[in-house]
């Protein structure tokens, strides 16, 4: 067909197109749909009798955006796991929010060539050797083609890559060539595309045992060779281990419930050569009954049988309650006269967009107001940082006192109070942002007049529930209102609150405590992570969406007050929530985040975990994330802290015995995790 020709039809082609929709444009649709939006446009110029049934190319319709939605779901599934594992068994210094183009230009960069910033790539050829004396005979030799000539960069005797792993990875390529494409049927209803997916994945790890480049363990250098073998330990770096005490050693009325066994505790944490204990001083227990009547007699006891074994110990400054499903019948409120205060004064609580007070914490929106019987929020807080330290001064300068934890927020992590369960919040839920008391709404209407923009004064109207998915709300969805202009506006304003009140109470912390180890706790949101807008992770404070990083502007903050951060490492078989979680949750992909973003600023990292030391691979995989075997920069952890759910010493021998081959594995001493599985 002519040049003349093509371009006739494309003319006719946009005649009918403007025609057809000289009409209000229909609702955009993905790019999935687009021959159906092609049906539709041929169908104007024909006679009704022939047109497409509307509802049936509606279904149609709605079919495609379900396959299109879970094929993006599984491609990002894909990137994540293969960004993880670059950076984890690759020597890839990845950012935290790494894209294609930065996987692309670190894979050209190992291959030798040269890329600019611009994406200019090229391959840099040095200044090539005088040609050799070639013997008569082989001066009419044609010479070779000038590809042949060019130099090949070959890796030193130092590099990673031997002849076995070599050989090793060509066989797995050639078992990854062989595996089948994922084919989708175009008949498939979502939930049934959705069960291919996650079957195909589970074929491709049953038959092939794992066995991509990407997880396997030639990845490891090959100097390592006492480290190739999952379990072996030996000779890795030190990582000490705590044992966070149960808080039902001291009762209500700050006296210590039973020294006996509190010894009993000590003498087995000690016989399994542990580090240190880790102990929650409970505000509400210490300044319970009236302002600026301090008790600390019960931790002063329990501090003194803990300097009888020389065990380090770790305190937390808890300004939150305590109570909850890992709680049991225990329930520290906070203070009485906190409370009674707000009886009165309910605005001293977090409030959700219903009107519900969260007692959990006072909210951030009275740390400069006078509401507290004539002091401010963040007065007590110091003045209760300031009685700890003068009460326990020997205990400073004898050094057992190694770290103080400052609580910030819900569960003493710098968090706002948005999964709640006694509200309600049940996993995996979005939860609901924490702004609706009135000190926080004056400083939104504050924030939005300096802005220019007094009507956006308000919470969202859009953002669902608390048990809500994301889909389900006009927020949180793909393309929702959290990316428009008032949406970035209010998150960066919410987000701002947390840094604030991180910022005021760690200042005078590092006043209280100079000289001393400061401990900050950082929350694992990990589920709704693969969604684009993350929303848990907003409604708890961090403005961590798939095109900003919100973890950097609080890691630049704490790097400030030379703190350490510490978060909880989740237990969770790889895969398992990756494929077939409802909540499209990361651990994994967060966890890496969160140490990438902290270990490239410098900060010190802490972990803490509860899991079950019975199961092998969770406890080599715990190991493995606070000590990365192949990480350049040699980075690991600084301390861990085991949470258990019952006291030691109430637990069987094979538990003992498990929780002995952890600690031996992160002390280093450990030839191999041989635990029961």
């Amino acid at each position: 067909m002519s040049m003349k020709q093509d371009l006739d039809q494309h003319q006719q082609h946009s005649d009918h197109s403007s025609d057809h929709y000289s009409n209000p444009p229909p609702q955009r649709r993905p790019r999935a749909a687009a021959a159906g939006a092609a049906v539709a446009v041929g169908s104007a110029t024909t006679p009704p009798a022939t047109s497409v049934v509307p509802g049936k190319g509606r279904k149609e319709r709605e079919k495609e955006k379900e396959r299109t939605k879970l094929r993006e779901r599984h491609r990002r599934a894909i990137t994540s796991r293969m960004l993880a594992g670059l950076r984890q068994h690759g020597n890839f210094p990845l950012p935290a929010r790494a894209d294609m183009n930065d996987v692309l230009a670190a894979l050209a960069r190992e291959a030798g060539w040269t890329v600019d910033l611009d994406g200019t790539t090229y391959r840099t050829s040095p200044t090539p050797p005088p040609p050799p004396i070639l013997p008569p005979h082989a001066a009419a030799a044609p010479p070779h083609p000038p590809s042949q000539l060019a130099p090949f960069q070959v890796h030193s005797i130092e590099s990673p890559l031997s002849a076995t792993s070599m050989k090793n990875r060509a066989i797995k390529a050639s078992l990854d060539s062989q595996q089948s494409f994922l084919k989708i049927d175009e008949g498939l209803s979502s939930s049934s595309l959705d069960s291919v997916v996650i079957a195909e994945r589970d074929i491709k790890n049953n038959k092939f045992n794992n066995s991509s480049p990407i997880n396997s363990s030639e990845c490891v250098d090959a100097e390592q060779g006492a480290l190739e073998q999952d379990g072996d330990f030996v000779g890795t770096p030190y990582i000490p281990v705590y044992i966070m005490l149960a808080p039902n050693f001291i009762n209500d009325y700050c006296q210590l419930v039973d020294p006996e066994a509190v010894r009993r505790e000590l003498e087995h944490l000690k016989a399994l050569h542990i580090d240190g204990v880790v102990v929650d001083c409970w505000w509400g227990i210490v300044e319970g009954w009236s302002p600026h009547k301090y008790q600390w007699s019960g931790y002063r006891d329990l501090f003194n049988i803990v300097r009888e074994f020389k065990l380090k110990l770790q305190v937390v400054l808890a300004f939150h309650e305590y109570g909850g499903k890992e709680s049991g019948d225990m329930v520290i409120p906070l203070p009485k006269w906190i409370l009674e205060i707000g009886q009165d004064n309910q605005d001293i609580f977090f409030t959700d967009h219903e009107g519900r007070r969260n007692t959990e914490c006072l909210s951030w929106g009275i740390d400069k107001e006078r509401v507290l019987k004539g002091r401010t929020g963040i007065e007590v807080y110091f003045d209760f940082m300031r009685s700890f330290r003068m009460e326990f001064d020997d205990l400073f300068k004898e050094d057992l006192i190694s770290a103080i934890e400052i609580g910030l927020g819900a569960s003493g992590e710098l968090r706002f109070p948005s999964h709640s369960e006694k509200i309600g919040w049940r996993y995996p839920g979005i939860g609901e942002f924490q702004c609706y008391d009135k000190y926080m709404q004056q400083n939104l209407r504050k924030a939005a007049r300096i802005r220019g923009h007094s009507f956006w004064a308000r919470g969202p109207n859009n953002a669902g529930h608390y048990n809500s998915r994301p889909h389900e709300t006009g927020f949180f969805c793909d393309r929702g209102e959290y990316d428009s202009y008032y949406g970035r506006f209010f998150l960066r304003w919410y987000a701002q609150t947390l840094f604030d009140h991180a910022d005021q109470v760690l200042s005078l912390a590092s006043l209280a405590f100079e000289g001393t180890k400061l401990v900050v706790k950082i929350p694992s949101i990990y589920w709704w992570y693969r969604t684009s807008s993350h929303a848990a992770e907003l409604t708890a404070g961090y403005y961590n969406p798939t095109n900003q990083d919100g973890y950097s502007p609080v890691f630049d903050l704490l790097k400030k007050h030379f703190v350490t951060i510490k978060f909880t490492l989740v237990s969770q078989t790889p895969g398992s929530l990756l494929e077939t979680d409802e909540a499209w949750s990361d651990p994994e992909g967060q966890s890496w985040q969160i140490l990438n973003s902290a270990w490239d600023r410098g900060l010190s990292v802490a972990c803490q975990g509860n899991f079950q030391c019975h199961e092998r691979d969770v406890c080599i995989r715990v190991i493995e994330t606070a000590k990365p075997r192949n990480d350049p920069d040699r980075h690991h952890i600084s301390f861990f802290t085991y949470q258990t759910l019952s006291p030691v010493s109430m637990q069987g021998d094979l538990f003992l015995s498990d929780l002995d081959s952890f600690i031996k594995s992160m002390h280093g001493d450990l030839l191999s995790v041989d635990v029961a599985v």
